[in-house]
């Protein structure tokens, strides 16, 4: 058995939603903490046999209830009770009107922690307006740069703004506040928006904006297409190979290797290291590595470059990924219950986080957690009867 997880005895309670809610919860849960998911009632159906697919579900254990019903809101409040975090994702003050809010919750739990996951935040103008991953990022300034030169903004598929916004702004807010309430013996509220999240990770382009770096248009600038030595090529089998060769002893070991790769010096003229800063030689040089590149195979251009400082990868599909030798060797992405699925990150020296349950169906734990909740068998009966679980 793999030694607990950091967080192994924080009770977590987690009101069903999507998006970044469940991978903050899953987040908690590789790295041990005890989280029980709160389904809709309504969500509880007959299902194929295995585990949810959804493996951001991983690691907790899930109960059916209908949260507008008395007795499923007393349920709640029970596990509440003996909790450290909440987790909800609503839109402000639907969990009030549940008589599931902060004040709610803090009556029979001072010290909890309660966390709330949203788009626009708890207050403002667009607070309960709907939005997703990419309306967020379109008024943060996000979206306008994540584009190549001339070309529209590109949706970066949820990982900006839900998950690294959202959820990890939310977890980093829940653990903060978890040490504070174990000194002080209060809990507080975090109010985790994606917009707040994805607009404090700009701070370091906006931070190179300040230095005149970064003042091109979008897809003109050094970490955006713009720089040739920081970009993706086309190679001769139709796949594509990544160059990051920022700082200037890495552009010097991504020139050398091309020498090494046969590559005559008349053909690195429009790569001169005298004017690799130069927006205006950056055109000619991304051509020159436009048609060097497309002239091997992205794996010959990966080989070729393995072991050196030149910062060239290849760019894999998901499949090639969980196979490349050094994620396989760190098993990165590891085979839980029968599917393959990345890792808990970060990693610990004594207490490693680990997978633990698989992902739950709707209301799959019910009788167990309802028990033991100390509900008897005849109580279980009485709320499944009136609805009040599932």
């Amino acid at each position: 058995m793999p030694s607990p997880g950091p967080l192994a005895g924080v009770r977590v309670v987690e009101l069903a939603g999507i998006g970044p809610g469940p991978f903050a919860a899953m987040l908690l849960a590789d790295l041990g903490a005890e989280v029980v998911r709160v389904d809709r009632a309504d969500a509880v159906h007959p299902h194929a046999p295995g585990p949810h697919p959804d493996v951001a579900l991983r690691g907790r254990r899930s109960i059916g209830v209908d949260l507008k019903h008395p007795d499923g809101r007393a349920i709640v409040l029970d596990l509440v009770r003996d909790a450290d975090l909440l987790i909800e994702g609503f839109r402000p003050g639907v969990t009030e009107r549940l008589g599931l809010g902060p004040a709610d919750c803090a009556t029979v739990n001072p010290r909890l922690v309660y966390g709330r996951m949203t788009g626009w935040g708890q207050d403002g103008p667009l607070a309960q307006t709907a939005g997703h991953d990419l309306t967020y990022l379109a008024v943060t300034g996000a979206l306008w740069g994540s584009r190549r030169a001339g070309g529209k903004p590109t949706p970066p598929i949820n990982l900006l703004g839900d998950l690294g916004g959202g959820s990890t702004y939310l977890v980093v807010g829940l653990l903060a506040a978890l040490l504070e309430a174990a000194r002080t013996g209060h809990g507080q509220v975090v109010d985790a928006a994606i917009v707040d999240g994805v607009a404090s990770m700009t701070t370091f382009i906006q931070g190179l904006r300040q230095q005149g770096v970064w003042d091109g248009p979008p897809g003109g600038n050094m970490l955006d297409s713009g720089a040739p030595w920081y970009d993706t090529y086309a190679c001769a089998d139709g796949e594509y190979i990544a160059v990051g060769a920022l700082e200037p002893q890495f552009y010097a070991a991504l020139l050398d290797g091309l020498r090494r790769a046969g590559i005559a010096e008349v053909e690195l003229t429009e790569l001169d290291p005298a004017v690799r800063m130069e927006p205006d030689s950056w055109a000619a040089a991304k051509a020159r590595f436009t048609a060097i590149f497309a002239r091997r195979t992205r794996d010959d251009w990966a080989g070729h470059f393995a072991g050196t400082d030149a910062c060239v990868a290849p760019v894999l599909s998901w499949d090639e990924a969980r196979r490349a030798p050094h994620l396989a060797e760190r098993g990165t992405f590891v085979e839980h219950d029968g599917v393959v699925q990345p890792a808990p990150a970060p990693r610990f020296a004594r207490t490693p986080g680990a997978l633990t349950l698989p992902p739950p169906h709707p209301g799959e734990h019910t009788d167990a957690i309802v028990a033991a909740l100390g509900r008897s068998p005849d109580e279980l009966a009485r709320l499944r009867g009136v609805g009040a679980v599932a």
